[in-house]
């Protein structure tokens, strides 16, 4: 990158970390059950509810206990159940015109990333009617008070349902922007491990590294606070301990109520502290190619953390300390490499590649020109990197797989219809 850029990416990084202190950022107030959600909805005084999800998810019945509370209650509600992976402007437009038809006030998100987002954009396009998507691409750019707005993650990973941003791609060009104001974040966050107990090993395991990336790229970042390099901490020491658990015995409650946990926090350190390229580049194949999210987010992590180098050794170390990997008084280089290398452990226990072989080499100018302009100036990433110096790690990321089989995993993604951010994230 050149020396211009690199004094005006690092001076608005500056200005934004010391306007954290006074931006109105806030965690949503945690619920354990989806059971607890129409006393809420009654409490709040909304008459009618809009959920958000796909159709993977509806067809597992993993959204009958909330119908089922809901009925109870005497709550009318609707149903939108086409959002898709990476969730696109028209998906958001339907869910609108759905929470129009039916007299709707409040806006359930049920799913992993792609709902969570979808729900977000629409609440902010009923927010802000006359106003497009598009135009508020970017940062503080809503403004608005939303309808209510709830989140309840299926999958530990996106932590969506913690952030301010909504990541959405445009229907007609494929390209994928995040939509970020302090209105998105929503109200309340359901932890309820039950709705993630069908969540197939691989999705577990892919999610759940979606939650590990939003920790490291949080914690080795230069905006974090004390706030968010303890909630990064948590996030990673949680996931370490619970993930093998959550990827081989699926039905084991405390292991998937903890990986939620993990997202929220994870989600949290985020929030404030922002990612880095590693979800730059991810985002950028989720746009062009639909490849999932945390899928995408795993195979690139130890890549990136390896070509920051010593930079981030210091850091590193503290969350090898976390994850139980080292000890305190380890050398700094030395729990770094143990960190880099237990993310590359971990993807081979869970059969996760180093390679996306949908790229193609024609389209890595644009991917990484997304990825810049994702990245540039917005991440405090500890070293930046510029389009071309990017375009490297796709050519890296080019050659066919050779841990997983591509038509096994895609089975398993469609299966849960789980998709996004968010994954990231997110979202995020």
């Amino acid at each position: 990158m050149n020396p211009l850029k690199k004094i005006y990416c690092r001076t608005f990084q500056t200005g934004l970390k010391i306007a954290l202190p006074f931006l109105p950022y806030r965690k949503p107030k945690i619920v354990g059950s989806v059971k607890a959600l129409p006393e809420i909805i009654q409490k709040k005084k909304c008459i009618s509810v809009l959920i958000i999800t796909d159709a993977g998810i509806r067809s597992l019945g993993l959204t009958r206990r909330l119908e089922k509370a809901l009925e109870n209650a005497g709550l009318p509600f609707c149903i939108y159940d086409k959002t898709v992976a990476n969730p696109t402007t028209d998906n958001v437009d339907e869910a609108v015109e759905l929470y129009r038809e039916n007299g709707c006030d409040c806006i359930i998100g049920f799913g992993g990333g792609s709902s969570m987002d979808c729900a977000k954009a629409a609440g902010a396009r009923i927010a802000k009617p006359r106003q497009s998507l598009a135009k508020m691409k970017g940062i503080l750019k809503v403004h608005k008070r939303l309808p209510l707005l709830m989140a309840v993650p299926t999958t530990a990973g996106t932590g969506s349902e913690t952030t301010l941003a909504a990541v959405i791609t445009d229907a007609q060009t494929r390209y994928k922007y995040a939509i970020n104001d302090f209105p998105l974040i929503p109200r309340y966050a359901v932890l309820d491990p039950k709705v993630t107990l069908s969540l197939p090993p691989f999705i577990t395991a892919t999610t759940g590294m979606d939650a590990l990336t939003h920790a490291v790229e949080a914690y080795i970042g230069n905006s974090t606070t004390y706030g968010t390099r303890q909630d990064a901490l948590l996030a990673v020491k949680l996931i370490f301990e619970n993930i093998d658990t959550a990827y081989g015995n699926g039905s084991d409650i405390d292991a998937r109520r903890n990986m939620l946990h993990a997202s929220f926090y994870a989600g949290c350190a985020f929030t404030k502290s922002y990612v880095g390229y590693v979800h730059a580049i991810a985002h950028s194949l989720g746009g062009e190619y639909n490849v999932p999210h945390g899928l995408a987010n795993a195979v690139i992590l130890p890549m990136l953390l390896e070509a920051y180098g010593k930079k981030i050794h210091k850091k590193l170390a503290r969350l090898a300390v976390a994850a139980g990997l080292a000890q305190e008084d380890t050398p700094c280089d030395e729990a770094a490499g143990l960190f880099i290398q237990a993310v590359k452990d971990m993807k081979k226990r869970f059969g996760i590649g180093d390679q996306i072989p949908e790229i193609q080499e024609t389209d890595i100018p644009k991917l990484a020109h997304y990825a810049d302009k994702e990245a540039n100036p917005l991440y405090p990433v500890p070293v930046l990197m510029d389009a071309s110096e990017l375009e490297s790690f796709y050519h890296r990321l080019m050659e066919e797989p050779d841990a997983v089989s591509k038509d096994e995993s895609d089975n398993e993604i469609e299966e849960i219809g789980k998709g996004g951010p968010e994954d990231d994230r997110t979202g995020n």
